[in-house]
């Protein structure tokens, strides 16, 4: 009886290591290696984090070349797909969690009070550079001899090269010493993916069969409405998170539902919105900063730590996945073979990409910059030219996002031939590796000589500065009704309205934000006592 439970047992455990050979060891592999570069990675970053000359992204894409080096020798210069690139790895399981992270501990006051040049550089600059590299693909990438672009491509690759990844220049400045340059940096770079990407789903939405000035409004409409539905559609999930959480209060019984609930609203907005062919990116950033604002404060004070660095470790394991990946897919020898143009016409396509992005980017940021401080009286809220040119720097860096972008694009293409669509693959992976390894290694030297120590913006010059606003706009004040008239009242509202529109805005909402919405959706100094915690026996 016994033998023959042996002998059940051992065929049982037979067919199951034979069938776990035939459809998951691939898999399996190709994990083990990426968790031992992720592990690898994180040592060595920890051991450079003084360095001048790399951090943790730079470290990353190292890795991701060497492992991709290693294999390629190993395999004698054969196909080195350890892990096949797919849209739906990046877009739905790696980038969400990232974007979500930068909107949830965004410093809301920091953000919002730098919101008008968040706003020019994000949104009109990246209009601007989607722009201005469009026609520069048109007028030069033909003569580079590709000639089976399209007008959807051409518009495609300015939204491509759009896409910018300040996370080098993120590590390197300070919150502390340069709010103003940090703030603005961090908002911008944010902005800037998801308005990269609704420009592009704008792009591949469109039938430009027949170009003319219809075409151009249908983009531009097309455009608002992603922005726009997109936007109230993160304000919805996130408001809606905060309502059930404040209303049935979890903690009372598990503190891990309510992390659980959190971490599912905030992904169910990213599935909604790409459900609704909408822009999932924006959609998740916008539900992040409202979760932040009101779910978080519902939540009991072991939920708000848990979630806290839950969100953060698990943003920090996708980007730097992400980098390994793409160093580690630089160096897949079918995408190279594919293109059969010569190393000088790579160099050209290359070359001509760089171009555009340092043209366009200067093209945005000191246009923008000075003529917005034209309008700022203040000292410390106007750009210097040191501070413009760090903003400029800080948008060279290209990513994953835009390499995604590429591969959507390009791969997928019906039009364009197969030389030619690999040739635009190849050369953006060129322009990002060359932005990360040569700008990113130089980045924190260079900011260290240009950036003026002395010159950073106080925090208590930014709070008198408030201060001073909140005596202009104190409402029902008896002492100000009896110095001053109606009529020269509301003129020095408007005044201020239009000296510092991003303030006043901020202003009236917090006034609109304490007596109707925290009464429904909870926030701040609302956080619930659950009995048995340190708050509890308080």
């Amino acid at each position: 009886m016994n033998m023959f439970k042996m002998d059940v047992l051992s065929s049982t455990l037979q067919f199951s290591t034979s069938h776990l050979s035939s459809t998951t060891t691939s898999t399996i592999v190709a994990l083990c290696v990426f968790f031992a570069l992720l592990c690898a990675c994180i040592i060595i970053g920890h051991l450079l984090e003084e360095t001048r000359w790399a951090n943790e992204s730079i470290t990353a894409l190292l890795l991701g070349l060497c492992s991709g080096l290693v294999v390629l020798l190993v395999t004698k210069f054969r196909s080195i797909d350890i892990l096949t690139f797919s849209e739906d790895l990046f877009f739905i399981y790696l980038l969400p969690p990232i974007i979500f992270n930068a909107g949830f501990k965004i410093e809301k006051k920091l953000f919002f009070r730098n919101f008008n040049y968040i706003l020019l550089f994000g949104v009109l600059g990246t209009v601007i550079s989607f722009c201005l590299i469009s026609l520069g693909a048109f007028l030069l990438i033909n003569r580079t001899g590709i000639a089976n672009l399209d007008i959807k491509d051409i518009l495609a690759i300015g939204a491509i090269l759009s896409a910018t990844d300040s996370v080098c220049t993120l590590q390197v400045l300070s919150q502390e010493e340069t709010p103003l340059l940090y703030g603005i940096v961090f908002g911008e770079g944010v902005v800037n993916d998801a308005m990269s990407i609704v420009l592009f789903n704008s792009v591949q939405s469109l039938n430009f069969s027949t170009i003319n000035a219809v075409t151009a409004l249908e983009l531009l409409g097309t455009f608002l409405y992603l922005f726009c539905t997109s936007t109230v559609l993160g304000i919805v999930v996130g408001l809606l998170s905060a309502y059930l959480i404040k209303t049935f209060y979890f903690g009372r019984h598990s503190t891990d539902r309510e992390v659980a609930l959190m971490m599912l609203m905030a992904y169910f907005s990213y599935m909604i919105a790409e459900l609704l062919e909408l822009s999932g990116i924006l959609t998740i950033f916008v539900c992040g900063i409202v979760m932040s604002h009101y779910t978080w404060h519902n939540v009991t004070e072991n939920s708000r730590i848990t979630t806290k660095h839950s969100f953060a470790t698990i943003s920090f394991i996708s980007e730097t996945f992400i980098f390994l990946y793409v160093g580690m897919d630089a160096l897949d020898i079918d995408k190279w073979k594919t293109s059969i143009a010569s190393v000088g016409t790579l160099i050209a396509v290359s070359s001509t990409f760089i171009a555009l992005v340092l043209i366009g980017r200067a093209s945005l940021v000191f246009p923008i910059a000075n003529i917005a401080n034209c309008f700022m009286t203040r000292e410390n809220t106007r750009i210097e030219f040191r501070s413009q040119f760090v903003i400029w720097w800080a948008g060279l860096m290209r990513g994953a996002v835009t390499i995604a972008l590429s591969c959507n694009q390009f791969l997928i293409s019906e039009v364009t031939s197969t030389e030619d669509s690999a040739l635009m693959i190849t050369s953006t992976i060129t322009l990002v590796l060359f932005s990360t390894m040569v700008f990113g290694s130089i980045t924190k030297p260079l900011i260290e000589v240009v950036q003026l120590r002395h010159s950073r913006q106080t925090v208590s010059d930014s709070n008198d500065y408030h201060d001073e606003l909140r005596l202009l706009f104190l409402n029902g004040d008896d002492s100000i009704n009896e110095t001053m008239d109606e009529p020269l009242q509301r003129r020095t509202r408007l005044s201020l309205m239009m000296r510092y529109p991003a303030t006043t805005v901020h202003y009236y909402w917090r006034q609109f934000d304490y007596k109707f919405m925290r009464h429904i959706f909870g926030g701040r100094d609302l956080v619930p006592v659950v009995p048995g915690t340190p708050l509890g026996e308080d």
